[in-house]
C-alpha cells in the first residue's frame, strides 16, 4: 500500500526519545505572560524567557533558549470564568493563569516535514542529510485546526547554531528520485536550554 502523500507542514510531532529510552509523552506546564501577542500553534518550537514565561521561537537558523514543543494551552475565560483548553494560543489573551503544555525533554525525537528553504512548498532530502543540522522554516499556523505549519529546511549544513539535528529519514516517504519528505530530528546540542551552559537571557 502506498504511503499517503505529505500535503504540507504540520509542525514538529513528538514520537519517542533517543536511545530507546521509555517515552511517556509527559509535558510540563509553563506559563505564558498575560497579553502576550504572538500566536503559538500545536507543534511550534517555544523558548523560555527571563521571568520563566514562554514564547514562540520565531527565528529560523537559531533557537536561543529553546525549551521544547508547544502541545496546547489552558486559561480561564475572563467572561465565563470557565477553564478553557485549546489546541493553540491565539495571542493577546488577558488572563493570569495562561499555561502551555510543553514537551520539554531535550532527548525527544520529532517527525517533521521537509520544505524548500524559506517556503512552505514540500521538498525533500537524501539520506546524506542524516547527521547534518538544519534550520526551521517559519509559516503562520492554521487557526481552524490550531496546528503549526513550521517545517524543516531541505538545505542542511554543519553550523553548530542551527536548531535541529537530523537523526533519520522516514523511509515510507522516499520518492523515485531518492528524496524523503519527512525526517526525524532532535534539538541540536546547546540549543535546548536544559543542555546549554548559559542561563536564560532572553526577555519576553
Amino acid at each position: 500500500m502506498a504511503y499517503p502523500t505529505v500535503a504540507g507542514p504540520y509542525g514538529l510531532e513528538p514520537i519517542n526519545l533517543i536511545g530507546g529510552q521509555v517515552f511517556a509523552g509527559s509535558t510540563r506546564l509553563i506559563p505564558i505572560a498575560s497579553g502576550s501577542t504572538t500566536a503559538i500553534f500545536y507543534g511550534d518550537v517555544v523558548r523560555l524567557n527571563t521571568g520563566g514565561t514562554l514564547s514562540k521561537v520565531t527565528t529560523t537558523s537559531s533557537a536561543t533558549d529553546a525549551v521544547g514543543i508547544f502541545l496546547g494551552c489552558q486559561f480561564t475565560n475572563s467572561t465565563t470564568k470557565q477553564l478553557l483548553q485549546q489546541q493553540y494560543y491565539p495571542g493577546a489573551v488577558t488572563a493570569s493563569d495562561i499555561n502551555a503544555f510543553v514537551l520539554d525533554d531535550p532527548d525527544a525525537l520529532f517527525k517533521v516535514a521537509v520544505t524548500a528553504a524559506g517556503t512552505s512548498t514540500m521538498s525533500g532530502v537524501t539520506r546524506a542529510a542524516v547527521g547534518q543540522q538544519s534550520a526551521l522554516v517559519q509559516t503562520a499556523g492554521n487557526t481552524s485546526s490550531g496546528d503549526s505549519y513550521v517545517s524543516l529546511s531541505g538545505t542542511t549544513g554543519t553550523a553548530a547554531a542551527l536548531p535541529f539535528r537530523v537523526v533519520d529519514v522516514v523511509p515510507e516517504t522516499v520518492n523515485a528520485s531518492g528524496s524523503y519528505t519527512e525526517v526525524i530530528v532532535k534539538f541540536n546540542m546547546g540549543v535546548h536550554t536544559y543542555y546549554s551552559s548559559a542561563a536564560v537571557a532572553t526577555a519576553a
